[in-house]
């Protein structure tokens, strides 16, 4: 065998692809944990926004609503109404605005009254008076028209040093009929107010001035 056939059956040799082949097997398993890598990704990616708490509203009076309207508005004069459009207008502000009340009142209404229905819608006369104030004194003056003044004397004990501590004061009671005079003990009740100062009308004399 010659020289010249030894070079040509070296040449045909296939040691090249070997060489190449085990390149090719390195770079095919690189690749494919890249692909494998990208799914995971993009499968993390959602429970990260769904773990993210929602911002609360935030909660605006209605004079933070009016400012911030008042702010957003552009400032340019809207188009010219005539008088009827106007007048519609307005009343259909106060309507809604009416609803609104009625709305508020009636859940404050129902927020106040028990569930139950009560037998008794009336007002009993006895607890009415009895919750009205009675007060005994001393006529002191009854030179008014159907006015008297009347002294109420009053003692009670000191709440630290034990001593009787004696007060009065004067109040205008309400004589229709001009019975009580000057001395009389009489006996008042709390009512509407008659004047400027009257806030008492006469029940009875119960003792009568020596």
């Amino acid at each position: 065998m010659t020289e010249n056939e030894e070079n040509v059956n070296q040449e045909e040799t296939p040691e090249a692809p070997a060489e190449e082949a085990p390149v090719a097997a390195e770079e095919t398993p690189a690749e494919e944990p890249a692909a494998e890598e990208a799914p995971a990704e993009t499968a993390a990616a959602p429970p990260a926004e769904e773990a993210a708490p929602a911002e609360p509203e935030e909660q605006l009076g209605p004079k933070e609503r009016r400012r911030r309207s008042r702010s957003a508005h552009s400032g340019e004069a809207g188009a010219p109404r005539t008088l009827e459009d106007r007048i519609a207008a307005r009343a259909e502000t106060r309507a809604k605005k009416a609803r609104s009340r009625r709305a508020y009142r009636q859940k404050v209404k129902e927020r106040r009254e028990p569930s139950a229905p009560v037998a008794e819608t009336a007002p009993d006369e006895a607890k009415t008076a009895a919750r009205e104030k009675t007060r005994q004194g001393i006529v002191v003056s009854d030179r008014a028209t159907k006015t008297i003044t009347v002294r109420v004397d009053t003692a009670r004990q000191h709440r630290r040093y034990g001593k009787i501590v004696r007060t009065s004061s004067t109040l205008h009671a309400h004589d229709e009929q001009g019975d009580a005079h000057v001395g009389d003990t009489v006996r008042v009740i709390e009512s509407r107010p008659l004047s400027r100062t009257k806030r008492w009308r006469l029940v009875e004399v119960l003792e009568r001035a020596r």
